[in-house]
């Protein structure tokens, strides 16, 4: 019997939900269930042949036990050790690389040195910085917000350079990105799972979390879409995610990637709304149990994305095509509903599971900027 296991914190709605619809499957020798784990010893497996991974980028202690699995053969989802290694402003980067526009965006060093440095440790660092030209760049009005963040926390608007230099100085230790603003006509955040499973949903992020699946603006052109739809596949396939979440900042008619370093996205049923939760249930059960099926013991059955493929094997990274998507679906979420519904029970077509992912036979790539601004 092979086994899927979730893995999840504060969550309520979802993680039920994703192991009751596997187990609703039948899948052959497959069951789900929350992860259970009393002991890690290095080196020894765990029982999962997969684990959903919803918490470790809160929990230390998870993230090195979802290593020590992986190394044994488990397949999770995401992959820990790229999770570790990936944050906001390599992910401009590596869409900037990819041909997908996204904000002009600098990495900032932090405001106060960090613990256990002095001002020699910052001796190849520049003091002042090239204000002028990094503020001529990105302009105003911008944002500024952690490098490596997320859930909005620290995450500054800024009206000019004087704002700048007050707000920067409250964050502290915190290494900082200063951001164009992109004043939108339009907005989508897009799950995309399994690198193929793909929906794009209207989003309003300046509403209340509870209400920003309640846009309420007409539906755009299929040509947008379709260039949305394709964008999320790449840099999915780039980055080498299972389970992502893509956003886009519409200016113009031209899509600008905002965020997409979501490893363990939204999904609770009172924020994104019935029909999102119900398809991101469906086809996260789906994925798991195609993965489950594929999953080969004693080998690395880990997701690796492109950037890290092509460094290894010695190929150019632009230019690498995402594998042919499952249709998309696109939906302008109505307003979500305060009482949670068990998933809607839809039989699925009956899927091939995929070939095994590729070994990578080198150690992971790790992108590490610590930077820190000389003391005056």
């Amino acid at each position: 019997m092979k086994k899927i296991g979730i893995l999840f914190g504060q969550e309520n709605t979802f993680p039920v939900a994703f192991v009751d619809r596997i187990n609703e499957k039948k899948p052959k020798g497959i069951l789900a269930e929350p992860v259970k784990v009393d002991k890690v010893m290095q080196a020894e497996p765990l029982d999962y042949a997969v684990i959903v991974d919803r918490i470790s980028q809160d929990v230390p202690f998870y993230r090195g036990m979802l290593k020590n699995a992986a190394i044994c053969g488990t397949a999770v989802i995401n992959n820990p050790f790229w999770w570790s290694a990936d944050e906001k402003f390599f992910n401009n980067c590596l869409a900037v690389k990819l041909g997908i526009p996204v904000p002009k965006t600098v990495l900032l060093p932090s405001h106060k040195m960090p613990d256990d440095t002095n001002g020699n440790s910052f001796r190849n660092l520049s003091y002042p910085l090239d204000w002028e030209n990094i503020f001529k760049y990105v302009g105003f009005p911008a944002y500024m917000k952690p490098f490596a963040g997320g859930g909005w926390k620290s995450v500054y608007r800024l009206e000019d350079a004087g704002e700048f230099f007050v707000k920067h100085a409250e964050t502290n230790q915190l290494v900082m990105m200063l951001q164009e603003e992109i004043l939108f006509d339009d907005y989508y955040r897009c799950y995309c799972i399994g690198g193929k499973y793909v929906r794009l949903m209207q989003y309003e992020p300046r509403n209340p979390h509870h209400l920003r699946y309640v846009a309420n603006r007409p539906p755009a052109s299929k040509a947008l879409l379709e260039k949305i739809e394709k964008w999320v596949l790449a840099l999915n396939h780039g980055l080498g995610y299972d389970f992502n979440t893509v956003e886009f900042a519409v200016r113009n008619g031209v899509p600008y990637a905002i965020d997409f370093c979501n490893p363990a996205p939204d999904a609770e049923l009172t924020s994104v709304g019935q029909e999102n939760f119900d398809w991101v249930v469906e086809n996260s059960a789906n994925y798991a149990i195609e993965r489950a099926q594929a999953h080969k013991a004693g080998q690395d059955n880990l997701t690796w994305g492109t950037f890290i493929r092509s460094a290894v094997n010695g190929q150019p990274l632009v230019g690498v095509q995402p594998e042919k998507p499952v249709a998309a679906t696109v939906k302008a979420a109505p307003a979500p509903k305060a009482k949670p519904a068990a998933p809607a029970k839809v039989k699925p077509e009956v899927k091939k599971a995929p070939e095994a992912k590729k070994t990578v036979t080198k150690s992971e790539k790790k992108e590490v900027t610590t930077t820190k601004a000389k003391k005056k």
